[in-house]
């Protein structure tokens, strides 16, 4: 989930200028897919973006089947899709839209006909955007790893919690590592970070963390995880 900041996501109305920023969303880009059930029910799926002709249709992969289960049901002509895709850039962007199934083709590949959106919300990743995440990674804290979960990130930098993580010793400016790894065959994400704040739990230890300014592509890359991550 995007958290609304001081800044208003931008409505591109359909035409020219919509047709422009939908060209920001590459071919081969990975973005997720929303599906609603009749009875309220939703899950998310990771999955292709094959491509668009301008005013008529859009064209995206079908998510691997195995992973879809009952939710393939619900995949029909009608059915409202919602379509998010991080844009890379300066600081990246979320472009999400509201959209519905045209038709479903099985040859050459699964493949989704999409209705062309009415609008596309462009929500630009600044620094006082968080996204709220429930990603599993590993710390690098002195020499030890241990296992916690980021629980929101911005381009900037994020939340981290660590169950059982009491009995460490963490101060403010003390520099750590995070490895998140990415199950779709690129390699995990490494990334290097200060410790801001400090907040104990419960059941452990929470604290924030901002970037380093190296880290940044690799931000831009669990930003991109986070986002089309499934939820299923």
């Amino acid at each position: 989930m995007v958290e609304k900041a001081t800044q208003i996501p931008v409505k591109v109305e359909t035409g020219a200028r919509l047709s422009q920023n939908l060209a920001l969303l590459h071919a081969g880009s990975t973005v997720s897919i929303e599906i609603s059930t009749p009875a309220g029910q939703r899950a998310k799926f990771r999955t292709i973006f094959i491509g668009y002709l301008p005013k008529q249709y859009l064209l995206v992969q079908f998510p691997d089947s195995n992973k879809l289960g009952r939710f393939s049901q619900y995949i029909k002509q009608g059915a409202a899709i919602t379509i998010r895709g991080l844009i890379e850039g300066h600081e990246g962007a979320v472009l999400a839209f509201v959209t519905s199934v045209k038709q479903t083709l099985q040859i050459p590949s699964r493949i989704m006909v999409l209705d062309f959106p009415h609008t596309v919300t462009l929500q630009h990743l600044r620094s006082s955007i968080r996204i709220d995440t429930q990603i599993n990674a590993k710390v690098k804290i002195d020499k030890n790893y241990w296992q916690s979960t980021i629980t929101n990130l911005s381009i900037s930098g994020g939340q981290l919690n660590i169950v059982n993580g009491d009995k460490l010793i963490l101060t403010e400016n003390k520099d750590i590592d995070i490895v998140v790894e990415n199950n779709d065959g690129s390699g995990n994400i490494k990334l290097n970070a200060v410790i801001c704040n400090i907040k104990k739990q419960i059941n452990g230890l929470a604290f924030g963390v901002q970037f380093s300014d190296d880290s940044k592509s690799q931000v831009i890359d669990l930003l991109h995880l986070a986002i089309t991550e499934s939820e299923s």
